[in-house]
């Protein structure tokens, strides 16, 4: 199946799932929510499939920028999927499957095997417990902000339609949390996996993205922390959340951006 259409059924997918929250179409939620899911799953098998073709070629393994976007917009379309079993839960779904459909044609053509390297299983773990983990914490963003746009819409008393389309506060918080503390997990064990391949940060044009990841890292772990035993939420959790995203987002695509795009290095 070409990306194109892998595209286009994401989109459709997401149109879906939106519109049966919509209160005019509320009679047809059932057989948009039926058609969604069929569509969605359909889009996330055949992505699956262009992923392991561009990224594991017979010779190695190929992990460009847009490989690794693609390979994140995989997991928001399988966990936007999931999380479209709860009702509410569904406009959020379709806003996870919009950004999975942007990924896909980030990826190069299928089979290209150009820029394929020979590595370690190990590090290929590596790499997917990281992008495992990078995908969860952006899912968690994509929360944060439905958090943030319904608290404000909520306190300028705008009452419409539109509200359907998000989660009650409580769940979304819920939710949010859930994933960080996943995506903390998940972060923990990549850079600790991380670790013991670096044998010279700065030789190795690592610094600035351990650095970063550190960083992230303990943002996110002071988020938990504080909701754990200070009760932390509302928009000051998000903010702190938001911030620890951003930090990771420098630490990977802004360090890899710079050094393959501008610098024309790579990560050795």
């Amino acid at each position: 199946m070409s990306l194109i259409t892998i595209f286009l059924l994401y989109l459709l997918a997401a149109a879906a799932f939106t519109t049966s929250r919509l209160p005019r179409f509320s009679a047809h939620a059932r057989p948009l929510f039926l058609v969604a899911c069929i569509v969605a799953a359909t889009g996330v098998v055949f992505h699956g499939q262009a992923i392991f073709t561009l990224t594991l070629p017979s010779h190695g393994f190929d992990l460009t920028m847009g490989n690794a976007l693609a390979m994140i917009g995989l997991e928001l379309a399988a966990i936007g999927l999931l999380a479209a079993i709860e009702p509410t839960l569904r406009g959020m779904s379709g806003g996870l499957l919009f950004l999975a459909a942007f990924s896909v044609i980030l990826m190069g053509p299928s089979g290209a095997d150009h820029d394929a390297v020979a590595i370690a299983w190990q590090v290929r773990a590596h790499v997917l417990i990281a992008l495992l983990s990078y995908g969860l914490l952006t899912v968690g963003a994509i929360v944060a902000v439905f958090a943030l746009v319904q608290e404000r819409r909520l306190q300028a008393a705008r009452l419409s339609s539109m509200n359907q389309l998000f989660a009650p506060l409580e769940t979304t918080e819920k939710l949010l949390f859930s994933v960080a503390a996943a995506g903390f997990a998940g972060l923990t064990l990549a850079i600790a996996s991380g670790s013991t391949f670096v044998n010279d940060l700065m030789e190795q044009h690592l610094a600035h993205k351990f650095g970063l990841s550190l960083l992230a890292w303990l943002v996110f772990g002071i988020l938990l922390a504080g909701r754990f035993f200070r009760g932390w939420r509302g928009k000051r959790a998000v903010e702190l959340y938001l911030g620890g995203f951003a930090l990771l987002c420098l630490a990977y695509f802004g360090s890899r951006f710079i050094l393959e795009e501008i610098l024309d290095r790579t990560w050795s």
